[in-house]
Parts: C-alpha cells; sequence; structure tokens
C-alpha cells in the first residue's frame, strides 16, 4: 500500500493562504485518485476535495470552492492543496488519503478511502 506524509500546515492570520503537501511512498500512487479531509476539535473527518489520478479533474466542497485548489506531481508522487483566503473556520487537522475503493462522483465518501496519513495542523486566527 502507499504511505502518505502531509506537511505545511501552520498558523496564519485570517485571509491568508497556506499550502500543504502530501507525499507518498510506493510505485503506484499515480494509478490512485486521491483526497484531503480535514478534521476540526470535536467534529467528524469531513471530505474537502479530490482529485483523480490524472489529476485532470477535481473536486470540492462547497465551503472550499473558489478558495482550495488540489493539485498533484505524479512524478514527484506528491499531492498539494493551496488554500487562500483562509478563515476560521478552516482551522483543522488535514488529512490525505488515497481512494481505494471505486465510488462513481462520490469522492465525499470518507470509507472508500485509506493510507490515511497522519495529518497536519492548520490554524488561522481571526
Amino acid at each position: 500500500q502507499v504511505q502518505l506524509v502531509e506537511s505545511g500546515g501552520g498558523l496564519v492570520q485570517a485571509g491568508g493562504s497556506l499550502s500543504l503537501s502530501c507525499a507518498a511512498s510506493g510505485r503506484t500512487f499515480s494509478s490512485y485518485d486521491m483526497g484531503w479531509f480535514r478534521q476540526a476539535p470535536g467534529k467528524e473527518r469531513e471530505f474537502v476535495g479530490a482529485i483523480t489520478w490524472s489529476g485532470s479533474s477535481t473536486f470540492y466542497t462547497d465551503p472550499v470552492k473558489g478558495r482550495f485548489t488540489i493539485s498533484r506531481d505524479n512524478a514527484k508522487s506528491t499531492m498539494y492543496l493551496q488554500m487562500n483566503s483562509l478563515r476560521p473556520e478552516d482551522t483543522a487537522v488535514y488529512y490525505c488519503a488515497v481512494k481505494y475503493t471505486y465510488s462513481g462522483r462520490n469522492y465525499h465518501l470518507l470509507n472508500t478511502y485509506g493510507s490515511w496519513g497522519q495529518g497536519t495542523q492548520v490554524t488561522v486566527s481571526s
């Protein structure tokens, strides 16, 4: 299986930007669709967005549309999450994961993902 490591989290003021990375080990990274999720204190893990194996399509949850951008570089086995116009409600631990189970265009289904990284903390101050 693929192993994932997130990085790039930190503290930023509202309106600022952060870029997260998700580095994968294993030669099959380019075969899989990938996703980003986040979990705020006391809340369930929620879908942020996803990208297809080729990078040709991306999907986002409504609260981040127009502010977040997912990309990937298969040659570097790395996925990225560019976050702009950050809000305090974006504060959470951000996780990347591999989409192992096909679910059509239902990319938000948490149980179709695996190989979760350890997460990286993003804190947005008001």
